[in-house]
């Protein structure tokens, strides 16, 4: 009689660990749970009279995206949806980014946000988006397309002006300069790229642009080619570093090539490496967004879009320079991130 009640608790146990195991088998999360996927949960498809918001980025290793990322779960919270945040490992896969919004398209959210690589790879994808009636919110990088209702984004042509317009004051308008950028393909790429050499252009006659290079935001390659760009000209006097991998990596070079105080150093976005190379000296300064409020407005204009409401085509975050002079200030320390 044991014997036979030891074998029945026995089929129970083996039956409950069955249903279990279907249950965790239909609740599992997909596409960014995987930390080496880069992402922070894609979650399931969106529950019947859930708003569901996936935010997909150009990236997830640099301190700028974790930020982003910070304000979009903020507003989620705030605004009472859901979101899921991811994006490749480095900004130069694009292939990646797009099956992780192909992913995200496939469970039906009530909107989406989205940082294209490449502009042009993700248009066929957007317009699937569009086709199902899922607003696009561009944010950071915007969109070349009409698709996106809205973009949350810094000027970015007005920033890198203003970058150029420091370095020329620092250099004294005169002189070799260089860029390291993190791509020709983004939106972000190009206008930081064209924003800060057309205000040399035209600003400053006597400071000469010799080499602009593309790093893809990594900043061991980064550092490659500031090294390289050093070594070709002796007599340079300073390089833009137009994000933060690519700013990182001009810092490491300058480093490495014991140029510090020879050559003057100006990058863009934040991080601790930045901020800790302007307050010894290495790096004269940088271009701060508001990552924060990028993430936050994103979801924001998400849920605006989704209720029908009318949204202007453009949210412009804000843009800051800080340096040793100001970096401990309230106002710059709120939109600064280690």
């Amino acid at each position: 009689m044991g014997k036979k009640l030891s074998v029945f608790a026995l089929m129970l146990m083996l039956a409950a660990s069955l249903l279990s195991a279907c249950g965790n088998a239909g609740n599992g999360a997909s596409g960014g749970d995987s930390p080496s996927e880069g992402g922070s949960g894609s979650g399931g498809s969106a529950a019947e009279g859930e708003i569901y918001i996936p935010i997909i980025s150009k990236g997830f290793q640099h301190q700028f995206w974790q930020a982003v990322k910070s304000g979009a779960e903020q507003a989620g919270q705030e605004l009472g949806v859901r979101i899921t945040f991811e994006g490749p490992e480095t900004e130069s896969q694009v292939d990646k980014q797009i099956e992780m919004l192909q992913a995200a398209l496939d469970k039906k959210p009530s909107a989406i946000g989205f940082a294209a690589l490449d502009s042009q790879a993700s248009i066929p994808l957007l317009k699937k988006a569009q086709e199902n009636n899922i607003p696009v919110i561009a944010f950071d990088s915007g969109v070349e397309s009409d698709i996106p209702v809205t973009t949350a984004s810094t000027d970015n042509m007005a920033a890198s002006a203003l970058a150029a317009d420091k370095m020329a004051e620092l250099i004294g308008g005169e002189g070799k300069i260089a860029m390291v950028v993190h791509d020709q393909t983004s939106v972000t790429g190009v206008s930081r790229r064209d924003g800060f050499k057309k205000q040399i252009e035209e600003k400053y006659p006597n400071i000469q642009i010799v080499d602009i290079q593309y790093g893809g935001g990594d900043h061991l390659k980064s550092t490659d080619l500031a090294k390289a760009m050093m070594q070709a000209h002796p007599d340079l006097k300073g390089i833009f570093g137009a994000n933060e991998g690519s700013a990182v990596g001009v810092i490491n070079a300058v480093t490495e090539m014991k140029k510090e105080g020879q050559i003057v150093v100006i990058g863009f976005d934040s991080g601790k490496a930045q901020i800790d190379a302007i307050k010894n000296g290495t790096m004269a300064g940088a271009i701060t967004q508001n990552p924060v409020g990028i993430g936050y407005e994103t979801v924001k204009a998400a849920v605006a879009a989704i209720k029908g409401e009318k949204l202007e085509p453009q949210i412009d975050t804000g843009f800051y320079w800080y340096d040793k002079n100001n970096i401990d200030s309230e106002e710059i320390k709120a939109v600064i991130y280690e």
